[in-house]
């Protein structure tokens, strides 16, 4: 458990500097709220009513983020392995070819659905 610690550690002076910024911001913040503080923020315009016609955001946005996301996920498997790749031996080389085959299957696919055009 000694090898834990750390960690524990690192846990619980992240957990009090989130509670003691809270607190703090409530005691030592201003306390001036008006109608349009309590608003939704609209980046600064003054929010409008969707109409029927209104330009929707497009789906390939939120595509593009979600992509973004998976292979962001892929290098941070892929840092440890490359950290130990000595120690390992060549079952970790024969997980992470597999991995790698997976990712670059959903690679291709994306890219042959059109997935990474931007037009």
């Amino acid at each position: 458990m000694g090898i834990y610690l750390p960690i524990l550690v690192l846990a619980v002076i992240a957990g009090g500097f989130a509670v003691v910024s809270v607190v703090m911001s409530s005691l030592v913040g201003p306390a001036r709220y008006n109608r349009a503080k309590l608003e939704a923020y609209e980046c600064g315009i003054e929010p409008a009513a969707v109409s029927l016609g209104a330009s929707r955001i497009p789906l390939k946005y939120y595509l593009t983020a979600m992509l973004f996301i998976i292979f962001d996920i892929e290098i941070v498997f892929l840092y440890p392995w490359a950290v130990a790749f000595d120690s390992l031996g060549t079952f970790a080389l024969g997980e992470m070819a597999l991995f790698m085959a997976a990712v670059f299957a959903a690679y291709t696919y994306v890219w042959r659905r059109g997935g990474l055009s931007w037009d």
